[in-house]
C-alpha cells in the first residue's frame, strides 16, 4: 500500500469517511492514468536485455525453505530453442523414477535452476505452448524445509494461466515431469 493511499485513509478517519473516500479516488484516478501504464510500458517493451536471465544471482526462496544447492549457470539468454525437457529411461513409456534416483542421474547434466523458472513466471508468453501438460522441474535448485525434507520446484499450467510450486524430491516422478535443462549446442 502506498504512504499516500495510507495517508487518505488515515485522514478519512479522522475527517469523516467522505474526506478519506474523495482523497483515496483521487489518488486512484491518479494511479490508473499515470502509473499504471508507465509499469505496463516498461514491462512490455521488449528489449535484449528482457532475454538474459542471471543464473548466477541467489534464487527465490519459499517461506519456509531454505536453499542447500544452486547450480550457478551465468547468463542464460532464454529462448524455447535453448532448453530441452528431458526424461530419464525409467520415466518413458508413462513408468516412474525416485525424485532420488532422477537427482542422481541429473547431476552431469546442465539442469536449469530456480532462477529460469522465476523469469518464466514473470514472461509466461514466452512458455511454449506444449509445456502445458507437464511439471516442468528445475533440478538446478534444491530447497530443504525444517524438517530435512529437500524439494525441487517446478512449473505447471492450470486454471488459465502457469504457475509454480515445490515439490519433495523424495516422490516418485513420472513421464509428465521432465527436467529442464540447457539444450546441449
Amino acid at each position: 500500500m502506498s504512504l499516500y493511499l495510507f495517508l487518505s485513509m488515515v485522514f478519512g478517519l479522522v475527517v469523516g469517511f467522505s474526506g478519506g473516500f474523495i482523497l483515496g479516488f483521487i489518488y486512484c484516478k491518479y494511479y490508473v492514468k499515470k502509473v499504471k501504464p508507465e509499469i505496463q510500458k516498461s514491462e512490455t517493451v521488449p528489449t535484449a536485455d528482457n532475454f538474459i536471465i542471471d543464473c548466477d544471482a541467489d534464487p527465490f526462496v519459499p517461506d519456509g525453505l531454505e536453499v542447500v544447492e544452486h547450480h550457478k549457470g551465468g547468463k542464460f539468454q532464454f529462448t524455447p530453442s535453448v532448453v530441452s525437457l528431458y526424461l530419464s529411461e525409467q520415466q518413458k513409456n508413462s513408468n516412474y523414477i525416485s525424485g532420488e534416483k532422477l537427482r542422481e542421474e541429473l547431476k552431469n547434466k546442465t539442469v536449469l535452476n530456480a532462477n529460469v523458472l522465476d523469469w518464466l513466471i514473470a514472461h509466461p508468453h514466452y512458455i511454449p505452448e506444449e509445456w502445458k501438460n507437464k511439471f516442468i522441474l528445475f533440478w538446478g535448485t534444491i530447497y530443504r524445509d525444517s524438517y530435512g525434507d529437500l524439494y525441487v520446484r517446478c512449473l505447471y499450467w492450470r486454471g488459465g494461466r502457469w504457475h509454480w510450486n515445490h515439490l519433495q524430491v523424495d516422490n516418485d516422478f513420472y513421464s509428465y515431469y521432465p527436467a529442464a535443462l540447457r539444450a546441449s549446442a
